[in-house]
């Protein structure tokens, strides 16, 4: 056992630190959830992980083999109840045994029902002190994601956009570059480092065409997958995205079937047919946890009507562009302000001359 157990503050500092560690590779742990794990003994550090690219290694397996076989009689601190089923990799909560580990701090109960509180009862069986609920509210926040894809069969959508200060995202030309500055832009490429995929619309897909890459500084991850709602499949075999397609995941889905789409498919494009309401039961079965809506006004239309967006990220620049310009939201077409879309916003940051603001859906 450890020779000084840690105090409520201790335990509340490395807690922290693994939920840190978790957001390390978020958006890119798809389709499992970002996980943090970190392992003290004698209220020392002694290992640390988190769930890497792709899902795996987990991060309890992390940190064991960070810790070696100082870990027995140590207490570790995860963000998820550790996985209790055998998938491609053995359980979790069996090598914490296996390791010695004394106890276990959880943050939240994993609802995959393959776990589901059966990690934490292992772990209890085998003479382990478990501790469930620290840090119960953020380590869930962190994985919304995944949280929604298990319990409600859709990804989190979060709306992102950048307009002028009246609500702009182009001038009536369709001129947008670049409304917001060189810092802002920079923001929106770490921001998409965070969500494992991307999804526009075909207005905007022929309009910008666009990469939608992550084009964050020292990003080492997956390529995020790219999403286009394309109803009459009116995307360019030319287009940038279908050109790449062979090397970054790229998805479209449509209603419609026929010629183009076999021609989109021998691209490398994966042409999914689907009605608009089934799209986060196809997204979900895809293992996708995290969507990023980048466009345009329209696509922003329809999830916020449809009551979709999550979370809002909205870039704001100091100029005025007038009536005349693309409203960033097309028409809601509401009637009394009781039924308008609502957020909370949660957070205000500063990106050189332009501002972003954080909002999350008021339930």
């Amino acid at each position: 056992m450890n020779k000084a157990a840690p105090s409520q503050a201790a335990d509340a500092a490395f807690m922290v630190a693994a939920l840190s560690l978790a957001a390390r590779n978020l958006g890119d742990t798809w389709p499992n959830p970002a996980v943090g794990c970190v392992i003290v003994k004698d209220n020392i550090v002694i290992g640390r992980g988190w769930t890497q690219s792709g899902g795996r290694p987990h991060a309890e397996t992390e940190a064991l083999k960070r810790a070696g076989s100082s870990a027995k009689g140590a207490t570790a601190y995860v963000t998820l109840e550790p996985c209790s089923h055998h998938g491609k990799t053995p359980p979790c909560a069996d090598a914490l045994i296996a390791a010695g580990i004394a106890r276990v701090v959880v943050a939240t109960i994993d609802p995959d029902p393959r776990v589901a509180g059966q990690g934490i009862a292992r772990l209890k069986a085998a003479g382990i002190q478990v501790d469930v609920g620290l840090a119960k509210a953020p380590a869930e926040r962190l994985n919304a994601g995944f949280f929604l894809r298990v319990g409600q069969n859709r990804p989190l959508y979060a709306l992102k956009t950048a307009s002028s200060l009246d609500g702009r995202i182009a001038l009536s030309n369709g001129d947008s570059k670049w409304i917001t500055g060189p810092e802002a832009r920079q923001a929106v490429q770490a921001l998409r480092a965070r969500y494992d995929a991307i999804l526009i619309g075909s207005g905007t897909a022929l309009a910008d065409d666009p990469e939608l890459t992550c084009r964050l500084e020292g990003y080492e991850g997956r390529p995020k997958v790219r999403i286009v709602l394309d109803r009459r499949l009116r995307l360019p075999l030319t287009s940038r995205l279908v050109k790449s397609a062979r090397d970054i995941p790229t998805w479209v889905v449509t209603s419609e079937v026929g010629r183009k789409a076999e021609a989109l498919v021998e691209a490398g494009v994966d042409v999914i047919t689907a009605k608009s309401d089934a799209l986060g039961l196809v997204l979900a079965e895809r293992g996708i946890t995290r969507v990023l809506v980048e466009g345009g006004g329209q696509v922003a239309a329809a999830f916020l009507k449809a009551h979709m967006i999550d979370q809002i990220t909205w870039f704001r620049a100091g100029g005025i562009i007038g009536s005349e310009g693309i409203p960033a939201v097309g028409d809601l077409q509401a009637t009394y302000l009781a039924a308008i879309p609502s957020f909370t916003r949660v957070e205000t940051l500063v990106f050189g001359a332009d501002t972003l603001d954080i909002l999350v859906r008021r339930i």
